[in-house]
Parts: structure tokens; sequence; C-alpha cells
């Protein structure tokens, strides 16, 4: 999994674009979720988010991440990732991308779309239309 970096006064301003431009109100709360998650391509769970928000901030309620990224995922700045039953993952990378999931770690490493090719697909049910596929392809280590 990835690890948020030390936050920077370029990290700061830079978040605070990304919210302007998407025309969401900087609060001090969203703007410390965007620094860690929006400004570089990550990876992160709530938790590891929450964690790390606790570690520099002090406290920070579980529900203000949550719905902060909520936001952030209504408004096209972050993605879910539903890697398993019992964990979901924003992903800071809004260009159309697959993954693996190292399933002995929880890592998730973009995979490009022109890396993996489908030679068809099922027939849709009558009235619908492809909004996107993603695909997670888990790996472990060997042996």
């Amino acid at each position: 999994m990835s690890t948020p970096a030390p936050v920077l006064a370029e990290t700061t301003t830079r978040a605070r674009q990304i919210l302007e431009q998407r025309g969401i109100r900087p609060t001090s709360q969203r703007m410390k979720v965007a620094e860690i998650l929006l400004t570089t391509p990550r990876h992160l769970t709530a938790e590891q988010i929450l964690a790390t928000l606790r570690e520099s901030s002090g406290h920070v309620s579980k529900a203000t991440v949550y719905n902060t990224l909520n936001l952030f995922v209504e408004q096209g700045l972050a993605r879910e990732i539903h890697a398993d039953p019992e964990r979901c993952v924003y992903d800071s990378t809004m260009v159309p991308h697959h993954h693996f999931q190292n399933v002995d770690t929880g890592e998730m490493i973009d995979i490009r779309p022109e890396d993996l090719s489908f030679d068809r697909l099922p027939p849709l049910p009558p009235g619908t239309e492809i909004e996107s596929v993603d695909v997670v392809i888990r790996v472990r280590r060997k042996g």
C-alpha cells in the first residue's frame, strides 16, 4: 500500500487548486484529505487516510473522512475500487486504467489500458450500454 508523504507547501497549493477547480469549498478537513489523496497518484483506504490525519493533525472524525471521500467521488476527483468485500480503496487517478492487487500486501498497482486487451465481451443486457470496464487482477507471492 502507498504511504502518504509529508505535506509540503506546493502540495497544499495544489490541493486547493484541485478543489477550487471543481467548485468545492476548501475547508481545512477537505484540504487535509485532498493533500493526502489527490496531489499524487495514490490508492488508499479511508482507514489509511484517517490514520495519517490523526498522526499529523490530532482528532479527525471518521464521518468527516468518509463524507469528504464521497464528495471527491461524486465530483470526479477520485474513484472507489471495491478490491474485496471488506475493503474499498480510493484511487486518485481518474483516467481509465486497470489494477493488479497484491493479496499479500493489499497494494494496488496501475495497469495501463493498452497493456490489456479483450477479444470480445458478452452480449449486453437489452437497453444497456457499456459505461466502463474495470479489471482487478489479484496476484500473490509465488510459493
